[in-house]
């Protein structure tokens, strides 16, 4: 018994140590050092420091240089840092803020550019008062390029059916960089949250881009205006906080999906993390499981329904283009809404 429980424990070492390998190996490989030599180094290391633990003898001086040598790729991690001063692609290139004056809410910077195709545009920004007493929806939007399994959350505030404004959280890119989800694992991105004009962020992923197309979804919530506005208001203390701290960009713990669960937070109950936001296109369903959506239609229904592609199209740069897209769209009476 005694020496079937040292095998395992030796085996448990390996592997442990074989796992921080390779973690080490492709944070220096894939995040910002790009260091191909450090990563085969911490490679070489790591196998013969587990290869060690399975010889009859062990030898712990593989282990301890495997320590140094991680020690230091881990302080080499550490000293990268986000920032905010890099040569960005142009539509991540200008960071919204709010100012606050009692009830009065300026966002500036809203974005709203001028498409011609999803690469050629004219930037335009604004800025714009709000109402906070105004503030009374919260639409949920998923939008699918991939399958049911992937799909990029947006959130949008109305005020009294009249204005809205849509918050996006994505990576911030430089001009040299395209998005690679392994590469959002390590500190490759910045984050970033972009307000927008719904015609801009909206209607760039329904009208414009086109490899792949991309479908756009709308949900009506029943969040009460007293959650929307909870909401909102942390959307807005982090797009402020990051115009002053930025920071790193997470493929899985800091995302378009577990961002808006975590600012969901601020109200009364309880959101618990679930697969379904680890597979963000499941995270409307999920929002109707809690009853947060229209739950006297099937949720196929619903999601039939509140498809958005054609009304987009159809109100292309329209003034009333929020008002336009909304028409028909299933939303849930107040009675059912859940705190």
């Amino acid at each position: 018994m005694r020496a079937a429980l040292k095998v395992g424990g030796r085996a448990v070492l390996a592997l442990a140590i074989l796992g921080l390998t390779a973690w080490a190996a492709a944070a220096l490989y894939l995040g910002p050092l790009q260091s191909a030599r450090w990563a085969l180094v911490i490679v070489a290391v790591g196998v013969l420091a587990a290869g060690s633990f399975v010889l009859p003898r062990l030898r712990w001086w593989p282990l301890a240089v495997f320590v140094a040598a991680f020690v230091v790729s881990l302080v080499r991690w550490q000293g990268v840092q986000p920032s905010n001063e890099r040569d960005w692609q142009p539509d991540v290139a200008v960071l919204p803020y709010a100012t606050f004056a009692g009830d009065l809410v300026t966002l500036h910077n809203v974005r709203n550019f001028d498409y011609r195709t999803e690469t050629d545009y004219t930037p335009r920004y604004y800025d714009k008062t709000y109402d906070l007493r105004q503030l009374d929806s919260a639409d949920l939007i998923a939008v699918y390029w991939m399958g049911d399994a992937i799909a990029h959350i947006m959130l949008s505030f109305g005020f009294a059916d009249r204005d809205f404004v849509t918050m996006s959280i994505e990576t911030r890119k430089e001009r040299s960089e395209s998005y690679d989800t392994l590469k959002g694992f390590f500190r490759q991105y910045e984050l970033t949250y972009i307000v927008g004009d719904e015609r801009d962020l909206i209607g760039l992923r329904s009208n414009y881009r086109k490899d792949p197309p991309e479908d756009v979804y709308l949900f009506r919530t029943n969040a009460p205006p007293a959650d929307v506005r909870r909401v909102f208001l942390s959307y807005l203390r982090e797009i402020n906080a990051l115009r002053d701290r930025p920071v790193f960009y997470n493929t899985l713990t800091t995302n378009c999906t577990t961002n808006v669960l975590m600012h969901s937070r601020v109200n009364p109950g309880k959101r618990q993390y679930s697969w379904k936001i680890l597979l963000s296109g499941y995270a409307p369903l999920y929002s109707y499981e809690h009853g947060r959506l229209d739950t006297r239609l099937p949720f196929e229904e619903l999601k039939r329904r509140s498809h958005i592609n054609g009304a987009a199209q159809a109100a292309a740069a329209a003034p009333d283009f929020s008002q336009r897209i909304r028409v028909g769209l299933p939303k849930p009476a107040p009675s059912e809404a859940v705190e």
